[in-house]
């Protein structure tokens, strides 16, 4: 029987809420972003678990596209689904108990972060993010080129933001480019939003 390589992409589901949040809270521990909202690193961890199960949880496993690896996880929101992901009363709760005094600064960041959302139909990159300790196995790329293909095959467009500079030249390997710097309120750090021509289909 052939052996399947542990980068190869598979659907996440919500059975796998502990093993992706997991994995996310270390891809993130080094993000600034992330830092940001979460400062305390004796906590970090913790918060980065709760953070990602409940965006997982309640958010991009009902209304996303949702793949992980053995050390990687991403989170993608096609245009039909992008409405209903985002987050309900319940969530918005859970996050603020999660985020603490950091909670405001949040709010302030995700809504600077959607004034510059594409208006154009796009598959949108929530999340993606590999185990520090697994890098260079191709565990993210594999990810990233499941999702562009599901892009690609709906001829739209795909966008995200990225935190983390050192990010950048690994979306534009992939056809990403930078569109806009944004600088986040209340003295956050800078966000890159990316966005990525499709591509005809392998094959065509």
């Amino acid at each position: 029987m052939p052996c399947v390589p542990i980068n190869t992409p598979k659907p996440a589901t919500l059975d796998d809420a502990r093993p992706v949040s997991r994995t996310l809270a270390r891809a993130f521990d080094d993000d600034p972003m992330m830092r940001w909202f979460f400062p305390d690193d004796s906590s970090r961890d913790a918060g980065l678990n709760r953070y990602f199960t409940t965006l997982f949880t309640r958010q991009y496993a009902h209304h996303g596209v949702c793949e992980r690896t053995d050390a990687a996880a991403a989170f993608w929101v096609p245009p039909e689904g992008q409405e209903k992901a985002v987050p309900d009363a319940e969530t918005i709760q859970e996050l603020q108990d999660i985020l603490g005094d950091r909670a405001l600064l949040f709010r302030d960041a995700v809504e600077a972060a959607a004034k510059h959302t594409p208006t154009e139909p796009h598959w949108y990159l929530a999340v993606i993010g590999a185990d520090p300790a697994a890098q260079g196995q191709g565990h993210g790329a594999a990810l990233l080129r499941s999702g562009l293909a599901k892009a690609d095959a709906a001829g739209l467009p795909a966008y995200l933001e990225s935190s983390k500079l050192a990010n950048l030249p690994v979306y534009e390997h992939f056809g990403f480019t930078v569109r806009e710097e944004i600088q986040l309120p209340g003295g956050g750090p800078v966000l890159w939003s990316m966005r990525r021509e499709p591509r005809p289909p392998s094959g065509t």
